[in-house]
């Protein structure tokens, strides 16, 4: 007898979310209730409600008598991301490096710890969340509410946008992020948001490479 675990359908959102993120599930494979209940070892229902959470945050889409399958960014969607993106995390630096607390402080310095290590020893399917949690107390240390809900919104999304291109910047990635961390010990706005600015420009110029039509 199968023993089911008790898992809410935000927890299998998450998991499910990170599956996709990290390319255990291909954009357009097929997600059937059996198999993912199998996997997590929980009943369907929950997992119907994960996958209509995931439908409307566009990582999966639902075709009534197909089937559900994993979602694929189009272009101009990866696009509009990478803008919003270049607008917000370096005012989200500058902010932070005002307004962040030495918890904050010692937070990020053990994520960019953990990330360089993984990144380091080619434990590439850590490197998302790790980088997720980078990104999403980057904008709590900036103090700013609001922009802060707007990344939270966005994270998963841009993850996603940037997991493609693990193995191609994962030391660079990380040690641009240990250069951010140092400009917000600096205490200096403008440094912050410069180093920012870099980093963004140079995972851009991965994703538009990597996706340039041949």
């Amino acid at each position: 007898m199968v023993t089911r675990r008790r898992r809410s359908p935000r927890e299998l959102c998450a998991a499910i979310r990170e599956d996709v993120v990290v390319g255990v599930f291909a954009p357009g494979q097929r997600l059937t209730e059996d198999s993912l209940a199998e996997r997590f070892g929980v009943s369907r229902i929950p997992i119907r409600e994960a996958l209509r959470m995931l439908a409307t945050e566009g990582f999966v889409r639902i075709q009534p008598y197909y089937g559900t399958f994993v979602a694929q960014l189009s272009a101009a969607e990866a696009a509009d991301l990478l803008e919003i993106r270049s607008v917000l995390e370096p005012l989200a630096a500058a902010w932070a490096a005002e307004r962040h607390t030495t918890e904050h402080l010692a937070e990020l310095r053990e994520i960019v710890r953990e990330g360089r290590q993984a990144a380091f020893v080619g434990e590439l399917a850590r490197l998302p969340a790790l980088n997720t949690r980078f990104h999403a107390l980057l904008a709590e240390a900036s103090g700013n509410t609001s922009l802060n809900a707007i990344v939270a919104q966005l994270r998963y999304k841009i993850a996603w946008v940037y997991a493609v291109e693990l193995n191609r910047r994962a030391v660079d990635s990380w040690t641009e992020h240990q250069l951010i961390v140092d400009a917000l010990e600096s205490g200096d706005t403008d440094l912050a948001r410069a180093v920012m600015v870099e980093h963004i420009r140079y995972a851009d110029a991965a994703y538009r490479l990597r996706h340039v039509p041949t």
